[in-house]
């Protein structure tokens, strides 16, 4: 693998460019996957105008909007890295109500958030129908250790020291989760792009020789 330096505006468009040309059997379907430190939303949100200049509909659905209630996700502790770890994000409704209608044969017709963390209710979001030709980025943490149905992942990869430094310290208790994700899941192996963000301002891609 080869490690190659790319500014953050290239980088924008390098990836609009993939996914702008990326073949799928339905609507595009795309995980942008982070910690928090190193903002997927951010980035997620940067590639909607510009796929939108190409003409593609795009619908960016941030993964925060599919926690499940505080009194499941919080039932070991507000701070146990177990449970952020394994069961925070109500993936079966991620896969029901974003990535199964967004995919082959499905009708397209997407909600955007289930549940606002805010208020501990539903969120009640409107359906939002996504053309055969549409893009759905979801974006989020711990997106890639449970087998959602995407059908191209992008990584953004932090080393360990990067990660507790750009660690909001009030969340410091997370790193153990994210320790177990690359021991076990190993993202960066298998992500189909993997960006290093140690610098957000100096981003690099890695990719094969």
């Amino acid at each position: 693998m080869r490690v190659r330096p790319i500014s953050p505006e290239r980088l924008v468009t390098k990836l609009t460019e993939r996914l702008a040309t990326t073949e799928a059997p339905g609507r595009l379907r795309v995980a942008v996957d982070g910690a928090p430190a190193a903002a997927p939303e951010a980035l997620a949100a940067a590639l909607v105008d510009p796929l939108r200049a190409l003409g593609r509909p795009v619908l960016h659905v941030r993964a925060e909007g599919f926690l499940r209630p505080a009194s499941v996700r919080l039932e070991h502790g507000r701070n146990n890295p177990d449970s952020y770890y394994e069961g925070w994000v109500d993936e079966p409704g991620l896969r029901r109500e974003v990535l199964a209608p967004a995919g082959p044969g499905g009708s397209g017709r997407v909600l955007p958030s289930l549940w606002d963390p805010r208020t501990d209710r539903a969120s009640r979001a409107a359906y939002v129908t996504l053309p055969p030709d549409g893009i759905v980025l979801v974006s989020g943490t711990l997106l890639l250790g449970g087998g959602l149905p995407v059908d191209l992942a992008v990584h953004l990869a932090l080393s360990p020291a990067a990660l507790a430094r750009r660690t909001d310290p009030e969340l410091h208790w997370t790193l153990p989760a994210f320790a177990r994700y690359a021991e076990e899941v190993d993202p960066a192996g298998f992500a189909d792009v993997v960006v290093r963000l140690d610098d957000p301002r100096h981003p690099a891609l890695v990719e094969p020789d």
